[in-house]
């Protein structure tokens, strides 16, 4: 960060009536704003978080994350929205909005306004230039905030920061404008979140089904090409998320270089024409598989080479032949699983070339991959598509949900 960058002080703040629009790192709070006497404000005998003022509660709610980078960001970027809405257009800290508040919160997203002091392009969050908005937020978008913000406010009222969630009192399940253009917005959006994925490979599963591969006999010719074909198959559907018709439908020069970057171009559903960056390592699987293929190392724009090839007669192999050549991958993993690990080993026997998208996508959002780019990597038309894919805040609830123990007569509770 820039350290030359430095926040108003609450004395320019004040005297000024508006408070600068900065991230939450750098953001000066007047005292009569920092929440330390918050209207929603529980009793401070049942706290159980380190925090006296809005700024630090939602710390310690980042916190939470920390070892999540894509969910992290993103509840951060919204906590900071929501927070800074309340300072400059509520005049109020977050501790004392109310259901009221977040209505009008909702018809913000939709044209934060005044635009010149809400949205910006994209900058660095030191840069002066930051604004919490690029423009308004479509629908989805609105969903995907809802349900960051009801997550903060859920976790200040369960750790005793606050007394109630208000957010929590908005049920209506769909959003609607008004007939008229630039209508307000006559009923707000359901902050419940959509199914999630469940189809996908967790990392145990991951490493069973890699060090199956690495398992495969190489000691014949035949051998070394199922292997090294399922090594590339393997790498492209955890760096690239393809749908196995794409395998089957594209060729070697669907990876092209520009301007010294590499992407790789496909035609998905519907004919929608697409490109999805290939990472350095993606890049290297490409190059192993086209050298044991006997193939220069990368493809020229001629090169119709089908990406995966039988071992037979080196003609494209069908998306029928990738399952099954991943239905025999995926059961030999199920069988180096440890015992007490069945119900993966039941999920893995039942996979299909399918998971093998859904864990590429789940992957990439586990890795800290920006959330916008992750959609445009899985080619979703709707964010909330990408959203099922985020699983860290049902992982904490589960974590939460053991601290519930059942009390049993003759049940022992020792040694």
């Amino acid at each position: 960060m820039d350290t030359k960058l430095t926040a108003p002080s609450v004395a320019e703040t004040s005297s000024s009536g508006l408070i600068p629009l900065r991230p939450l790192d750098v953001l000066q709070i007047p005292p009569e704003l920092d929440g330390s006497t918050g209207e929603n404000r529980a009793d401070p005998a049942r706290l159980q978080i380190d925090a006296a003022c809005d700024a630090d509660a939602i710390r310690c709610f980042l916190v939470e994350y920390d070892r999540s980078p894509g969910t992290l960001r993103i509840y951060q970027r919204e906590c900071e929205r929501l927070l800074l809405w309340s300072l400059v257009e509520r005049r109020k800290p977050l501790s004392s909005l109310n259901r009221q508040d977040f209505e009008g919160y909702l018809n913000f997203l939709l044209d934060p306004q005044p635009a010149a002091r809400w949205c910006g392009p994209k900058a660095e969050r030191a840069s002066e230039k930051w604004r919490p908005f690029v423009g308004p937020l479509s629908e989805s978008a609105v969903l995907t905030t809802m349900a960051a913000i009801n997550s903060l406010m859920r976790y200040l009222v369960d750790a005793g920061y606050l007394l109630g969630n208000p957010l929590g009192l908005i049920r209506q399940r769909r959003r609607k404008m008004a007939a008229e253009a630039g209508g307000p917005l006559r009923a707000v959006a359901s902050t419940e979140e959509v199914d999630k994925i469940e189809r996908f490979l967790d990392e145990q599963m991951w490493q069973a089904v890699t060090t199956a591969i690495e398992a495969m006999p190489r000691d014949a010719e035949r051998g070394r090409d199922e292997y090294e074909r399922a090594r590339f198959i393997a790498a492209t559907l955890y760096m690239l998320a393809p749908r196995a018709g794409e395998l089957e439908n594209h060729r070697m020069n669907s990876f092209r270089e520009e301007r010294g970057l590499w992407w790789w171009h496909v035609v998905g559903k519907g004919g929608k024409k697409a490109k999805v960056p290939v990472a350095d390592d993606m890049l290297q699987a490409l190059i192993r598989y086209r050298k044991h293929l006997g193939l220069s190392a990368v493809p020229r724009r001629d090169d119709t080479t089908p990406l995966l090839v039988s071992v037979k007669d080196g003609s494209p192999i069908t998306a029928r032949r990738l399952n099954q050549i991943l239905k025999k991958i995926f059961s030999a993993a199920a069988d180096l699983l440890p015992a007490d690990a069945e119900h993966k080993k039941e999920k893995l026997r039942a996979a299909s070339a399918h998971w093998g998208r859904h864990t590429g996508i789940t992957a990439k959002l586990d890795s800290g991959i920006d959330e916008r780019f992750v959609q445009k990597d899985a080619r979703h038309t709707d964010a909330r598509t990408t959203q099922r894919y985020i699983h860290e805040e049902e992982e904490r609830w589960h974590d939460e949900a053991q601290k519930q123990r059942l009390p049993w007569t003759g049940l022992k509770t020792g040694g």
